[in-house]
């Protein structure tokens, strides 16, 4: 059977059908927009294509947690879609959960922001204005270095991801953050500004 791209709807609707949990959905949202806003900073083609992945990165989490990444695969393949989409979304599962390396610099972003996202989430929720709009980068690496805060969020990957794409953690970061603030308000991160 053919492949073709999805469209952002029908990746939508698909993300909806496997996971009901509001957060899950926001942090799908969130790093959807991270993913278009580095397609855009490094001038990729396919910007849609890494905006869909990161949309449907945790497609399996709700429903298949000790499985997740694997039972991704399964759905994406039963909703034919592309191998090199199914690859992506695995890969950022590497080390974690699945065997699956990132090898494109797509997959090795994904990897590298999936978890920062969260913890850029839990920063602006404890500000003053409950706003990433005025989140910077100084008030983030403050929490990064308190291992008690937001302490599921894995801050090895994101240090392993960076050496991966030879970047800049600060300016992953950095761009992170403003991928983030793009979406602000759909994601519940725009406070009182």
């Amino acid at each position: 059977m053919e492949q073709n791209a999805p469209s952002r709807e029908q990746a939508y609707d698909l993300l909806t059908k496997y996971n009901k949990n509001d957060s899950l959905i926001t942090h799908a949202l969130a790093v959807e927009a991270v993913m278009l806003h580095f397609a855009n900073i490094l001038d990729e083609p396919e910007k849609e294509k890494w905006s869909l992945i990161g949309l449907v990165h945790d497609i399996d989490y709700e429903m298949y947690p000790e499985q997740h990444c694997i039972k991704a695969r399964e759905i994406l393949m039963q909703h034919n879609w592309p191998e090199d989409y199914i690859h992506a979304v695995e890969s950022h599962g590497w080390g974690i959960c699945c065997n699956v390396e990132p090898i494109h610099r797509m997959e090795k972003i994904l990897f590298t922001v999936d978890e920062l996202t969260g913890l850029i989430a839990a920063t602006a929720m404890l500000r003053p204005s409950k706003s990433i709009l005025d989140l910077e980068l100084k008030s983030l690496k403050k929490k990064w270095k308190q291992k008690s805060f937001a302490a599921g969020v894995n801050r090895e990957v994101i240090e392993k991801g960076a050496k991966m794409l030879n970047m800049e953690l600060d300016y992953i970061i950095k761009e992170t953050i403003l991928g983030m603030q793009n979406v602000a308000e759909g994601i519940g991160l725009k406070g009182e500004l």
